[in-house]
């Protein structure tokens, strides 16, 4: 590691918190004697260090305020496996434009498909355009909200749910809504409705959806937002994680041979 060529500059980078510089002041400074760099063009070169320094920054802190399970990209997502899987759309989605419009992503199909690496995957997108995004599910909205609202704190946990740029919900309708849940549901979905935009995976048919309220006249309102614009991806097939065990079975099977 290059030694600070004016470690009196230390403190006073510390002061105006730019303390990021210099990790890359002498790496720039050697550079700007080597090239015969004029001022200017060191400064700026110190500058853009900083900038993609915070940038990197940020985006390990929305990662992590993310609440992403492993990392899922669309990078990594196995398209091989699904072949009729609208792939231009997804490559649409990926460019976050659904944002800028403010409509909801709606992600069905059976287990093991890949709605949740996409979901995910979409909002790593999302992230890498400094949006920030909270990935959750049904049942873990219900439960903070219900210990929030015990406890006073209900207004609070509710805007951290509406004010994201991206909320994802997994595994809508996995279990039923119980009561109060779907009223909870219902003021998130309200609140961000052609505000903010909402990837939505289930298991269900968007025609069962309904199914999943104990109230359908607030299912049907909610639902009906959800729903207005949105872009529709469906799944199909067998389960890319039986498909996996298969493999990894048969991969064992031949090391015990």
């Amino acid at each position: 590691m290059m030694k600070n060529p004016m470690p009196e500059l230390t403190p006073l980078l510390s002061k105006l918190k730019l303390s990021g510089i210099s990790e890359s002041l002498a790496r720039r400074n050697k550079e700007a004697i080597d090239n015969k760099l004029s001022y200017l063009e060191f400064f700026g070169l110190l500058l853009q260090d900083e900038i993609l320094r915070r940038e990197n920054k940020q985006f390990a802190k929305r990662i992590k305020q993310s609440g992403f399970r492993g990392d899922k990209t669309i990078e990594n997502f196995d398209f091989n496996f699904n072949p009729k899987l609208d792939q231009q759309l997804i490559k649409d989605l990926a460019t976050c434009r659904f944002l800028y419009e403010k409509v909801s992503v709606l992600i069905v199909g059976p287990c093991g498909t890949g709605k949740s690496h996409l979901a995910q995957a979409l909002g790593h997108s999302a992230i890498k355009q400094q949006c920030n995004v909270i990935m959750t599910t049904q049942g873990d909205i219900s439960q903070e909200l219900l210990s929030a609202q015990a406890i006073g704190n209900y207004q609070r946990v509710i805007k951290k749910f509406t004010k994201a740029d991206l909320l994802i919900i997994d595994d809508f309708g996995l279990k039923p809504l119980k009561a109060n849940e779907d009223e909870y549901l219902h003021d998130i979905i309200a609140k961000r409705y052609e505000t903010k935009s909402t990837i939505v995976t289930s298991n269900l048919d968007l025609v069962e959806w309904q199914d999943a309220f104990p109230n359908k006249l607030l299912g049907a309102a909610t639902i009906d937002r959800i729903q207005h614009g949105a872009y529709h991806l469906v799944l199909d097939g067998g389960s890319y994680r039986s498909l996996n065990k298969q493999k990894s079975a048969s991969k064992n099977a031949k090391i015990d041979h």
